[in-house]
C-alpha cells in the first residue's frame, strides 16, 4: 500500500466524515482527499519526478500533514523533518535524503533562511501557512499544477519514506520504509490491540515520529485524528475527554507528567480503549500507578525506525492476569513477539540463543526497513546473519515474552560484573521522590566502571542522595547500586525525548 492509500480507504467508509481535526480546524476526508491531489498535481507542476523526495518541516499542523498524501499520491517519498532540531542537522538530512522540494511552515522561516544556500538540491520551497522571502505561497504553489492532468502515481520501488535516525551515537542515517512495512506495521496494530467501532486518535506527540506512523491504522477504519498543534498536558487531558478519544500514544516522560496533573483524577476516560506508550522503557511503579489512575487501557509497544513500532506487543489485556489482578510479572516486559514478526536473541558469533539467556534483539519480518539511504555498509552491518540488529540487549522468558535490559552500548561492566542501566533506573523510578532518571559507567580506577545516576526530582521534593544509594542498595543489591547519585533539576534529552546518555557523561567527566 502506498500511504495516501489509508486516506483512501478510509474515504471509501465516508467521506464526509472528520479526518483531521484542531480546535479551530476540521478537514473532512474529502478535503484531505481533495488537498492531496492539488498538492500532487502541484509537485508534478514542479519538476518532481517519480521517487524523488520531499520534505514536510512543520509542527502539528492539519494542513501540512495533508501534504504528506500529496507526495505519496505523486509517487514522491516523504522525508519527515523534526522541527526541533538544529538548523544544521536538518540541512544534513535533507541533503542525506536528495531532497528536491521542501514544504514548511512560516514560523521555520530562520530555519530556512539559514540553510536554503547550503541546498542547491533543493528547487522548490513553499511555505504552506503564510509569506516568506524566496519561498513560494501556498496558492503560488498549489497553481504550478493547474495544467497537469490528474496525478496519481505509484512509488518507485515500493518507497515511501526515508526517516532520519536519532543521531545521538553519530551522524544520522536514513531508513528506507516502503508501502510495505507501514502495511505490515498496520496489519500488526489493527490485530495486536482493541477497535472498536470508529476510533478517534489523540496526537500529541510529532508527527513526524511514531504519533505520525500510527495516524495509517487509524485512517483505514475511517477514524478521526485529533491533532494537538503544541505540547500541553493539561490540553492532552483535556482532549482526552472532550472528543472522546479511543486511542492515543505518548512516551513515559510525557506519562509521567499527565500523572502528576492536578486534572487526571477528575477527568472522564471511559472512552479510551488504548493508551499507547514507547519509545523508551517505562518504570514499573509509574506503568501500575498509570494502570489504575488513568484505566487498564495501557498498550505497550517496541520497535525502532529500523523497524517501526511493532516488534513486540503488550495489549492491555496482557497487562492483567485472567482473574483481572494486575500480571505483575510483565510489567517490566516488551510484550510478545507481534504476528508477522520472527525475534529472536543472537550472541556475538551470530548463534541463537534458548529463552532466558541474554544477548542481542534480533527481528525478520516484512516489517524490517529496505535499508539505509546510500550507506550500503551500515545496511550490511545491521542485516548480518540474515537478521535486522536491533542494538539492544534483552531475553525471550519461557512464556515468550521479551525482556529489554539495555542498549548494548550503555551496559556497565563494574568489578567483572555486567550492569544493566535499565534494571537500575528501574529501582530508582521506585522512589517516590524521583520524577525521572539515568544511569551511566563513568571510569574508576578500582572497578574498571562505576555505576553513576543522575535524577531528576519530583515537584516539592528533594530527594538525598545518601537515602537514594540505601534505597536502592535495598532492591537491588550493592553491585548494581549507583557508587554516585547526582540531583539535576533536569535531563539532557533529544529532540523527541531521550535521555541523552553521552551528555550525561560528557558533564560528569569535565
Amino acid at each position: 500500500m502506498r500511504l495516501v492509500s489509508f486516506l483512501d480507504k478510509g474515504a471509501s467508509l465516508d467521506p464526509a466524515a472528520p479526518c483531521l481535526v484542531t480546535d479551530d480546524t476540521t478537514m473532512s476526508y474529502a478535503a484531505v482527499q481533495a488537498t492531496s491531489y492539488a498538492v500532487a498535481a502541484a509537485l508534478v507542476g514542479s519538476g518532481v519526478a517519480p521517487g524523488q523526495s520531499v520534505a514536510i518541516l512543520s509542527a502539528n499542523d492539519p494542513l501540512g500533514f495533508s501534504t504528506v498524501f500529496g507526495i505519496s499520491r505523486a509517487g514522491g517519498v516523504w522525508c519527515p523533518i523534526n522541527p526541533r532540531n538544529e538548523a544544521a542537522e536538518n540541512a544534513e538530512l535533507l541533503a542525506l535524503f536528495d531532497c528536491v522540494v521542501v514544504i514548511h511552515q512560516q514560523s521555520f522561516a530562520p530555519m530556512v533562511a539559514a540553510i536554503r544556500d547550503s541546498l542547491p538540491e533543493v528547487h522548490t520551497w513553499v511555505c504552506f501557512d503564510g509569506e516568506v522571502p524566496e519561498s513560494l505561497t501556498w496558492d503560488e504553489f498549489l497553481r504550478r499544477g493547474g495544467e497537469v492532468e490528474t496525478v496519481d502515481r505509484p512509488a518507485v520501488d515500493d518507497v515511501a519514506m526515508i526517516v532520519g535516525t536519532g543521531g545521538t551515537t553519530g551522524r544520522p542515517k536514513g531508513v528506507v520504509l516502503t508501502g510495505a512495512n507501514l502495511e505490515a506495521m498496520t496489519a500488526i496494530t489493527l490485530m495486536g490491540y482493541p477497535f472498536e467501532g470508529v476510533p478517534t486518535y489523540l496526537a500529541l506527540a510529532p508527527l513526524t515520529h511514531a504519533a505520525g506512523v500510527l495516524c495509517f491504522p487509524i485512517l483505514c477504519r475511517g477514524g478521526s485524528i485529533v491533532i494537538m498543534r503544541a505540547p500541553d498536558v493539561g490540553g492532552f487531558i483535556t482532549n482526552l475527554e472532550k472528543h472522546r478519544v479511543t486511542h492515543t500514544f505518548l512516551p513515559p516522560t510525557l506519562i509521567y507528567m499527565v500523572l502528576g496533573h492536578e486534572s487526571l483524577d477528575g477527568a472522564d476516560l471511559s472512552s479510551l480503549q488504548c493508551f499507547w506508550y514507547g519509545a523508551a522503557p517505562m518504570s514499573v511503579d509509574r506503568l501500575r500507578e498509570a494502570l489504575t489512575r488513568i484505566g487498564p487501557v495501557m498498550a505497550q509497544l517496541f520497535g525502532q525506525t529500523e523497524a517501526p513500532m511493532m516488534v513486540s506487543l503488550l495489549p492491555p489485556r496482557e497487562h492483567f492476569t485472567p482473574d483481572g489482578q494486575i500480571a505483575e510479572s510483565r510489567l517490566a516486559s516488551a510484550g510478545r513477539p507481534a504476528p508477522l514478526v520472527t525475534v529472536a536473541i543472537m550472541d556475538d558469533d551470530g548463534t541463537l540463543l534458548p529463552a532466558g539467556e541474554r544477548g542481542e534483539i534480533v527481528v525478520r519480518g516484512s516489517l524490517v526497513m529496505r535499508g539505509y539511504h546510500r550507506n550500503p555498509e551500515a545496511t550490511a552491518e545491521a542485516s548480518r546473519h540474515g537478521w535486522h540488529h536491533t542494538g539492544d540487549i534483552g531475553y525471550l522468558d519461557d512464556d515468550n515474552y521479551l525482556f529489554i535490559v539495555d542498549r548494548a552500548k550503555d551496559m556497565i561492566i563494574t568489578g567483572g560484573f555486567n550492569v544493566y542501566s535499565t534494571e537500575v533506573e528501574q529501582a530508582l523510578m521506585a522512589h517516590p521522590g524521583i520524577r525521572d532518571c539515568a544511569v551511566v559507567g563513568l571510569p574508576d580506577e578500582k572497578w574498571g566502571e562505576r555505576v553513576v545516576a543522575v535524577v531528576q526530582a519530583q515537584p516539592d521534593a528533594e530527594p538525598e542522595p545518601a537515602a537514594i544509594i540505601a534505597f536502592v542498595k535495598e532492591r537491588i543489591g550493592s553491585v548494581k547500586t549507583p557508587k554516585d547519585v547526582w540531583v539535576w533539576e533536569d535531563l539532557p534529552r533529544s529532540k523527541v525525548g531521550k535521555v541523552l546518555k553521552s551528555e550525561i557523561k560528557t558533564t560528569l567527566l569535565a
